[in-house]
């Protein structure tokens, strides 16, 4: 078994169960990761703000958060501030054109803006409203187009939410326009993401173990999705939880217990702390 210094998890169906509550035993073995020096570090799609609760929770603070599965890495994460340590925005000509074909052939489709900790949007439509409730965060209206214009920010995710034929639809026509320099993948059925094409948890995982001058083959990783894989395919030791689907599970080293059965700290109590 590989000497383990660095863990990168996933958030959602990995240390959060069906109940979006957290691993019952995991700040627990974060403790004592700590006490090994091993850094447990937060990935998710999720913006810094959405990640503040989880990260006091588990006593993570001082660690780097993985923001909107990478394009956005942050330190000394608080209510109003944090420290950015890696930053990859979307390409704003690309940005544009997308916002373009929006308007022009899907004006159904709600468009989300994340800057930073802030959340932009068009107006107050009933996805946004559901997107509010679930997040516990409230967005900024504006103008997007004299947002982007402005050139002053950077943006780091782009979030579509619509009926889920309309967002198939749209996924399929953004994919097939030249925009070399944006990735595109679904988070939920009608939930499409836009980061930069080099964000990923992959790309966030070669830049932490550099930024703790460590190498690949000291890292482990949790996820229970397929944007998960990349990173499960890199780490030494890949894990993939119980809940994961068949094709996921593929390509980890070993498959946890289920997220409804304290997965993440089965994996980390066998194959870190019991070394």
């Amino acid at each position: 078994m590989a000497d383990i210094k660095l863990i990168l998890s996933d958030i959602d169906g990995t240390i959060l169960n069906d109940k979006n509550v957290v691993d019952s035993d995991l700040k627990e073995n974060i403790v004592k990761l700590n006490h090994r020096k091993i850094p447990f570090i937060l990935a998710s799609a999720r913006s810094p703000r959405g990640m503040i609760t989880l990260a006091k929770e588990l006593g993570v603070m001082d660690n780097p958060i993985a923001c909107y599965n990478g394009a956005l890495v942050v330190k000394d994460l608080q209510d109003s501030d944090y420290t950015t340590i890696l930053s990859h925005g979307l390409n704003l000509l690309e940005v544009k054109q997308i916002f373009q074909i929006l308007q022009k052939k899907f004006p159904e489709i709600s468009i989300n803006l994340y800057s930073g900790a802030d959340w932009y949007v068009e107006n107050l439509d009933k996805w946004v409203k559901i997107e509010a409730d679930i997040t516990n965060m409230t967005p900024i209206a504006t103008d997007l187009n004299q947002l982007v214009d402005k050139l002053e920010i950077p943006i780091h995710k782009l979030l579509l939410i619509g009926e889920s034929s309309e967002i198939s639809k749209a996924m399929k026509y953004l994919q097939n326009v030249n925009l070399e320099n944006s990735s595109f993948y679904l988070s939920k059925d009608n939930y499409l993401e836009i980061t930069a094409s080099r964000v990923s948890k992959e790309h966030v995982l070669r830049e932490l173990a550099d930024y703790y001058h460590i190498k690949l083959n000291n890292t482990m990783t949790l996820g229970d999705n397929f944007n998960d894989v990349p990173m499960l395919n890199l780490a030494e030791v890949g894990v993939a939880m119980d809940n994961a689907p068949v094709d996921v599970k593929t390509h980890a080293n070993f498959v946890t217990k289920s997220n409804n059965e304290n997965g993440v700290s089965y994996a980390i109590e066998k194959y870190v702390l019991k070394r």
